[in-house]
């Protein structure tokens, strides 16, 4: 799988397409997706899913030699974030809960992050995302709750 040179502009189409005048009131993309080299590599907003590929960075190792699971949440709140605020008003997240099932390795060199929205009923959004390799095997999967903080823009 790789990352879409088209896909980083595609969803900046879609922030200023979504907030108009109010986009400089967002750090569209935020800092941190650039400071962890996120790569967009799909965005559908029919079906409310991101898809954002990681590279595997020596200063996310812990001591074991493996990804230390906050740089996978973190991963994981990166695809997220940026999707939660195209599919809904501005809104924040109120809990995130991680599964990890294989140490992410550095050999791997990449990990890929698809997020979707699973629910949305009043002001709560509820999300789900999977980590996978570059094989395409499942290392790790979230849940997260999002509480929307105002309405539509």
């Amino acid at each position: 799988m790789t990352a879409d040179k088209n896909a980083m502009k595609k969803v900046m189409d879609l922030f200023r397409q979504r907030y108009g005048e109010r986009m400089n009131e967002f750090l569209v993309p935020p800092p941190v997706l650039h400071l962890m080299q996120g790569e967009v590599v799909d965005v559908d907003l029919e079906a409310k899913t991101m898809i954002v590929r990681f590279p595997i960075l020596q200063d996310y190792l812990n001591p074991y030699r493996t990804v230390q699971g906050g740089m996978i949440a973190a991963a994981v709140d990166n695809t997220i974030g940026p999707l939660s605020m195209l599919v809904a008003p501005p809104n924040v997240t109120r809990h995130l809960e991680m599964t990890y099932g294989r140490p992410v390795t550095p050999d791997l060199d990449f990990m890929v992050v698809q997020a979707q929205l699973a629910e949305r009923k009043d002001r709560l959004l509820q999300f789900k995302a999977e980590v996978r390799d570059p094989s395409g095997a499942r290392l790790a999967r979230a849940r997260a709750t999002h509480w929307i903080v105002e309405s539509e823009p």
